[in-house]
């Protein structure tokens, strides 16, 4: 079966940064499209950033211009790098993948197949 892995959470200031990581196994065929949710406490699962096959990325707009998503297909490693982190950032982290073609929005998460048990994000102000 599908194997995804978060790694990288942690606890830092406001103002700081982390590097989230997700290796995937246990697959033979492509994986057409890769992304990162969040989901705080009382909250629903959001989506933060999607990328295709061919490295096309989508972000939400409360993350724009702080977080970059990407990927090292050799590796198997979807990467989520968050700069100037804010307090409402704090959730617990999840990476996805879906490799059917098609689909719609790549921030729905009903658009992904496969999830990772996540990662702690906590955000101090």
């Amino acid at each position: 079966q599908v194997r995804l892995v978060e790694s990288g959470g942690g606890s830092v200031q406001a103002g700081g940064s982390l590097r989230l990581s997700c290796a995937a196994s246990g697959y033979t065929g492509s994986i057409r499209y890769l992304g990162w949710f969040r989901q705080a406490l009382g909250k629903s699962r959001e989506g933060v950033a999607g990328i295709d096959s061919l490295g096309s990325t989508t972000y939400a707009d409360s993350v724009k211009g702080r977080f970059t998503i990407s990927k090292d297909t050799p590796k198997n490693t979807l990467y989520l790098q968050m700069n100037s982190l804010k307090p409402e950032d704090t959730a617990m982290y999840y990476c996805a993948a879906r490799f059917k073609y098609g689909g719609s929005w790549p921030l729905s998460p009903e658009m992904y197949n496969y999830w990772g048990q996540g990662t702690q994000v906590t955000v101090s102000s």
